[in-house]
């Protein structure tokens, strides 16, 4: 029986490990589809803002994030021990270790802090945004994180986020809104009143992106279990599939008929908006609810993007509309159709009620946590780049190499750099 038990540790173990490993992976496609989605000026910008995601994201969240998020809970609010992974965590009563539990949510906060990245993408100073990803990993995140997986008081209550359309995807997605709005726009966005659409820089590295955010995500999603040997996995990861299918599969069938071509930036974000959607249900939701929550996303998706245009906020690589809409409609579609709970399923409306209020206080405390956080951080240093920065590109100006150097930007980054 011993034998057993520590031969079941030893493969939970090895699984956990492993889908960390395909989470962090994700940040590589974060990384190549934020830098497709901008201007190749601004390519190794958002790279570097991808490496402060994980290095500070990495260190923050186990100095202090996760003794809040994951430590003994006080008034359903906070967590209290377990800083620097030391202290009292004897009520996480797992059968493998608690460095291996450690691993795991790490991946998960670094996701987090990259969902702003991109909303913020070509005009954000650096020194800022590493300022702002300290407080979100320490702070914003696991603070909400723990009412809903650490015990807090909407996980008392019974919301359901698997593993996290609200949790991490809405609440990262308001936070991103907020930080688009306070930044404002690119300077040749909205010139003159106009919508300027500002072309891709490079729609294959960003599709090669999305593919390995989609590799990524069936760790993010199965990963949840914690126990390699739990028998939903295979379930898991065909509904993962499926909403990501409908939501690359709607968004191009939309683009086709409504522009005459199929869009592909379009349906690169549709498929994302699909796996948002159903992270939350993907353990409680059947096949076919899982394709309408990847379709209904995807359309989401696409209406939230025209929206953000008539609103005139910039959001470079539609951080907000992937995964803030989708966020929320993959949260509220779990209290729809949960097998055995749901609205749909004769669980009336208690699951639907509480999705809804554990939804508007996850989204509005990541909004406002944001806003708090920026204009106390503009107190510092500037959030925003100069136009002379902005218009020469953040590679440059920032960190002084171009993605591709050529004799063109060679010369430019020489002269620029004289004059400061």
């Amino acid at each position: 029986m011993k034998q057993f038990t520590a031969l079941s540790t030893g493969v939970d173990t090895i699984w956990i490990v492993l889908t960390a490993a395909m989470i962090i992976l994700m940040e590589g496609g974060f990384a190549l589809l934020e830098a497709g989605f901008v201007r190749r000026k601004n390519s190794v910008s958002i790279i570097m803002k991808v490496f402060v995601d994980i290095a500070f994201g990495t260190l923050c969240f186990y100095a202090i994030g996760f003794a809040l998020m994951y430590g003994k809970d006080w008034s359903s609010f906070i967590g209290t021990s377990g800083f620097g992974m030391k202290g009292d965590l004897s009520h996480l009563a797992f059968p493998f270790s608690k460095e291996t539990f450690f691993m795991f949510q790490a991946a998960f906060v670094i996701a987090v802090i990259s969902i702003v990245s991109g909303a913020v993408a070509e005009r954000m100073q650096f020194r800022a945004y590493v300022l702002y990803a300290v407080v979100m990993t320490t702070v914003i995140y696991p603070i909400s994180g723990h009412w809903v997986w650490g015990g807090g008081w909407l996980g008392k209550m019974g919301m359901l986020d698997f593993a996290g359309s609200a949790v991490i995807h809405a609440m990262g997605g308001f936070s991103a809104l907020a930080a688009a709005q306070i930044l404002g726009p690119r300077l040749d966005k909205y010139r003159e009143g106009e919508n300027n659409v500002i072309t891709p820089s490079n729609i294959p590295l960003a599709s090669v992106g999305a593919f390995l955010l989609w590799f990524g995500w069936f760790g993010f999603n199965a990963g949840s279990t914690l126990s390699a040997s739990d028998v939903r996995i295979g379930h898991i990861a065909m509904v993962t599939m499926l909403a990501a299918s409908a939501g690359g599969a709607i968004t191009l069938l939309y683009t086709m008929f409504r522009y005459g071509r199929a869009d592909a930036p379009s349906v690169i974000n549709g498929s994302l908006a699909g796996l948002v959607g159903i992270t939350a249900g993907c353990a409680f939701v059947s096949a076919d609810a899982a394709i309408l929550i990847g379709a209904v996303c995807g359309l989401g998706m696409m209406a939230a993007t025209y929206m953000m245009d008539v609103w005139k906020i910039d959001d470079p690589v539609g951080a907000f509309p992937v995964h803030g809409v989708s966020g929320v409609i993959g949260t509220l579609a779990v209290g729809l159709f949960a097998r055995g709970k749901g609205v749909l399923y004769g669980g009336g409306w208690q699951l639907f009620g509480v999705q809804t209020l554990g939804l508007l206080v996850i989204c509005v405390w990541g909004y406002v946590c944001t806003w708090i956080a920026l204009k106390a951080i503009a107190r510092i240093v500037s959030l925003r780049v100069t136009e002379e920065e902005e218009r020469i590109g953040l590679d440059i100006s920032a960190h002084g190499a171009m993605a591709v150097n050529t004799e063109d930007t060679l010369t430019l980054g020489s002269e620029y750099k004289k004059r400061v």
